[in-house]
């Protein structure tokens, strides 16, 4: 076993992919939501289906929850019960953008008021993470205009800076702030959060607790995500990524089903400043919805896209990429990069499962298990989960 084959086995034994509890829920597009049989009805439910995926995979110990989505009773008793099924909580996610009083924009929408209760359900998100252990709070902000005039720009963006300085100012000294952005949508002439710049600006004035999220779908065509990749690294101000592909425009496919060699990349950019790893202060959550195929399946098959695109940049020859790279060998830099994106890395990462006890196939074992035809059976009644419930 090479020296490079060896680390990569270490690196990717303990990789942690986080999961989205709404990826269990029903979802669709804007035209229609496909219900399935056996969707959680609850926070609760949703938890046992992100349990089965790291039962099988070994790498998805945390959940990201989505607020009020996710809202229970009792956050504590919801990360206790998480604790029991072998997971944890893990980012909170804000929802200022299913409300009528947010049709002109939440955080920036020029009613003090609508500010006010778009701020006050962010500092209710904190208090959850206090509940529950959570370290993050990811904000991603519908807000923007259709018109030219409909607003002012720089007023919106003095808006959303008193806003997130609040809610900086709330969070525990072991906490921080993750900012989402988007190009476009549901704003088409002005999005008020757009790019990572934007981003970027409003993290760097806030401080060290407040980092920019990359959703790998929320960039024009073409857009080299691996370079803000590198640049937000080499800047400390990446905080995570909402991992997800895409063909046109922000549909949340299973990330690594568009284009794998684009999640490659980005991996071999994190590799290379070994951040891959729960030490790294990166979160890396999936952030995709499953709505033709099975949810517990779907994020199964992304756990392992996102592990088979890491040992791949894993097994880059650092050395023979530097020393080409030097000599200005393009096609010879380009090569190691493609001999190890061509690699088969399925025996290498059926090999680990094995060593950590683990099914060699985790979708066949899945499939194996009866769980699916378990929570159909019970799961009737009630009010399934998903957009909006």
């Amino acid at each position: 076993m090479s020296d490079r084959t060896t680390h990569a086995k270490q690196v990717l034994t303990s990789q942690s992919i986080e999961l989205p509890s709404w990826a269990f829920g029903n979802s669709g597009t804007r035209f229609k939501v496909f219900a399935q049989q056996g969707v959680p009805r609850d926070p609760y439910e949703k938890l046992a289906d992100a349990a089965q995926v790291h039962k099988y995979t070994g790498a998805a110990g945390s959940v990201a929850l989505h607020i009020p989505w996710d809202k229970v009773e009792d956050y504590a008793h919801l990360a206790a019960h998480a604790a029991d099924l072998g997971v944890k909580i893990g980012t909170i996610n804000s929802n200022t953008f299913q409300d009528d009083d947010y049709m002109l924009g939440s955080v920036c929408h020029p009613d003090p008021g609508v500010r006010r209760k778009a701020t006050d359900h962010l500092l209710e998100c904190v208090d959850i993470m206090d509940a529950t252990g959570s370290d993050s709070l990811k904000l991603w902000f519908a807000d923007g205009t259709n018109y030219p005039g409909q607003d002012s720009i720089a007023d919106r963006q003095d808006r959303l800076a008193a806003v997130l300085a609040e809610v900086y100012e709330r969070l525990g000294e072991h906490q921080r702030l993750l900012l989402e952005y988007k190009l476009f949508e549901p704003s088409f002439y002005t999005t008020d959060v757009p790019d990572w710049g934007t981003a970027y600006a409003h993290c760097l004035k806030l401080g060290p607790r407040a980092q920019v999220v990359i959703d790998t779908g929320h960039h024009a065509p073409g857009t080299n995500i691996e370079f803000i990749v590198a640049l937000l690294l080499r800047e400390g101000k990446l905080g995570g990524f909402d991992f997800n592909s895409r063909f046109y425009a922000d549909d949340d496919l299973m990330v690594g089903s568009a284009d794998p060699f684009q999640l490659f990349r980005i991996m071999h950019e994190l590799a290379l400043r070994e951040v891959v790893g729960p030490d790294s202060g990166i979160a890396y959550m999936l952030d995709q919805c499953h709505n033709i195929e099975p949810k517990i399946p779907g994020q199964i098959r992304s756990v392992m896209n996102v592990q088979e695109a890491t040992a791949k940049a894993l097994l880059i020859d650092r050395e023979a990429l530097a020393a080409a790279q030097a000599a200005g060998d393009v096609l010879g830099a380009n090569a190691v990069l493609m001999d190890a994106y061509n690699t088969d890395v399925r025996p290498l990462l059926a090999e680990l499962r094995n060593e950590q006890g683990l099914d060699e196939d985790p979708m066949a074992a899945y499939a194996a298990s009866g769980y699916a035809a378990e929570i159909i059976a019970a799961r009737k009644g009630g009010q399934a989960a998903g957009w909006g419930a």
